[in-house]
């Protein structure tokens, strides 16, 4: 069974234990591991901790109990062992931002979440903390022709206007092209979540429309990190991996206008492995790689 596999069986056993107790140690036994490596391989995989999920996840279940309107407040409180009514009150309200009362009287409505999805991407143990396997490598200087748009990361639509982006493109262009394909976020403003960027193929392509531009982008050097699944689904866990790279490591990021690229080895197969490359600075240890 291999790291993905043991978070994923991991979630689906908490998600059955919801009204149990559940310690990492508990929890890490069930899958024959310790609890120190279960920990710190729960704590990478899902961008936080086991008490900070199994939490999350009794208060996403305690929203079923309270639309069901059988159970008092203290009822939930204890079958989901939050001990007190007070202190479940606490939680819900840090995590949802309204008392759960506001969903018995109905003034509200919360709709409880399924299991999230693991992404899935190779670890690496360094010095005893797990983080996701990188590779320090230079971005080759390329010449990439595509469509520019931009998009909000804080809204899900992006998702859609990528794809939407890239079947453009691909009207666009000869059928029998094949290769790589590259998603470059450029620009992005201090604490804003809006980038520009440029879907295209490596090449030159001349295509008489006002969003169709070619861009030489220059050699970078790069944490290179690899993840399967779909392309736009990483969110935070990009976010959380790359924090964790930069502390173990003690990289530091470039500042550059791309901020990531995204490249992939077939245009027409977006759901499956991808690369994704973020700029950081060379140190004096790193020329010679």
């Amino acid at each position: 069974m291999d790291h993905n596999e043991v978070i994923e069986r991991a979630l689906i056993h908490i998600e059955g234990h919801l009204q149990q107790s559940l310690t990492v140690e508990s929890v890490a036994n069930t899958f024959n591991m310790s609890k120190y490596y279960f920990h710190r391989l729960f704590s990478a995989m899902m961008s936080c901790s086991l008490n900070q999920y199994i939490l999350s996840r009794r208060l996403n279940a305690s929203l079923t109990f309270i639309q069901n309107k059988n159970s008092s407040l203290t009822d939930i409180a204890y079958q989901l062992g939050f001990g007190t009514q007070a202190s479940f009150t606490r939680a819900f309200k840090r995590q949802y931002g309204v008392a759960p009362s506001a969903l018995k009287t109905g003034l509200t409505a919360i709709s409880p979440v399924p299991i999230p999805t693991v992404v899935k991407r190779p670890i690496k143990n360094i010095n005893g903390d797990i983080v996701t396997d990188f590779t320090l490598t230079e971005f080759k200087e390329t010449r990439i022709s595509g469509i520019a748009f931009e998009v909000d990361l804080a809204h899900d639509d992006y998702k859609e206007k990528i794809r939407a982006h890239s079947e453009m493109l691909l009207s666009h262009i000869d059928e029998t092209i094949k290769g790589p394909c590259y998603v470059i976020y450029s620009n992005c403003q201090p604490d804003s979540t809006q980038f520009k960027v440029l879907f295209g193929i490596p090449g030159s392509i001349e295509i008489d429309k006002p969003y169709f531009f070619t861009v030489d982008v220059p050699q970078i050097f790069c944490a290179r990190f690899n993840y399967s699944g779909d392309l736009l689904d990483i969110g935070d866990v990009l976010k959380s991996d790359y924090a964790r790279f930069l502390k173990i490591s003690r990289q530091e990021t470039d500042e550059i206008d791309i901020e990531l690229i995204q490249a992939f080895d077939d245009i027409h197969h977006l759901n499956s492995t991808y690369h994704i490359y973020a700029p950081i600075k060379k140190l004096p240890t790193d020329s010679d790689l």
